[in-house]
């Protein structure tokens, strides 16, 4: 394939083996390149730097090691991530909801499903009482043949944008929007929620610290990754960015 980094070339066969541990992705052989070329421009970075290991996983691990280091999160940090999201640390909360589901397909342009999921809302909005109604004609979920219903739901159990929802709309309340998630549109309905008793910051410290430093890190690496692969002279390919599998 004409790729090289640094003046040193890549084989062929090097990218052939690697497809193999890619099957999976949107295009195994993109994937397979951007990892080959990337791990080349970090072992090269450990071979400039003396970094040793007894083999190639454990140099670019002491690469890591040395070159990425990020701070312990202190208290203050941590309160504010305390404060900012109390619902990551309830415990017991709990909401009964339902919903209609307008699914996104190939064959239903996200515009008309936008209309067709205003005007049903704009529909339930005065006449609220027809939700189960319009969940059997419109949603796109099973939970449409029982009017839309979800049943009852804890924290951890959605994902996170319906879930950030849910845990906000009072009882009884229908949300004013249509909720956009990976799954398509949704009209929400709380009917019930039992609230949780928010954990004491001193029990959650720890966590907290160890999702700030990792979030740090994943930071830091990205930039990281980014300065070396700018500097090395790649040619044949353009990396897109440089958070390919090789640092997941």
């Amino acid at each position: 394939m004409g790729i090289s980094v640094n003046g040193v070339d890549i084989d062929d066969s090097v990218i052939e083996r690697e497809m193999a541990h890619h099957q999976s992705a949107a295009n195994p052989l993109k994937q397979s390149v951007h990892e080959v070329v990337l791990r080349a421009v970090l072992l090269q970075e450990a071979a400039r730097l003396g970094i040793e290991g007894e083999n190639e996983d454990a140099r670019i691990e002491a690469l890591f090691a040395q070159e990425v280091r990020v701070p312990e999160a202190d208290t203050a940090a941590c309160e504010i991530f305390y404060r900012n999201q109390p619902e990551r640390f309830t415990s017991g909360a709990m909401v009964e909801a339902r919903h209609i589901l307008f699914q996104v397909t190939a064959g239903a342009p996200l515009e008309l499903l936008r209309e067709t999921g205003q005007a049903v809302l704009s529909e339930l909005r005065a006449h609220p009482e027809r939700f189960a109604e319009l969940a059997r004609e419109y949603s796109n979920c099973s939970s449409g043949a029982v009017g839309g219903s979800l049943g009852q739901l804890t924290l951890g159990q959605t994902v996170p944008e319906f879930e950030k929802l849910l845990f906000r709309l009072a009882p009884g309340a229908m949300a004013e929007h249509l909720l956009e998630t990976r799954f398509g549109l949704h009209i929400v309905q709380v009917l019930r929620r039992i609230d949780g008793v928010l954990l004491p910051f001193d029990a959650v410290q720890a966590q907290i610290a160890d999702r700030l430093k990792r979030a740090a890190w994943q930071r830091a690496l990205h930039q990281y990754l980014q300065i070396l692969v700018g500097r090395a002279d790649i040619e044949g390919i353009t990396l897109e960015g440089a958070d390919g599998a090789l640092v997941q």
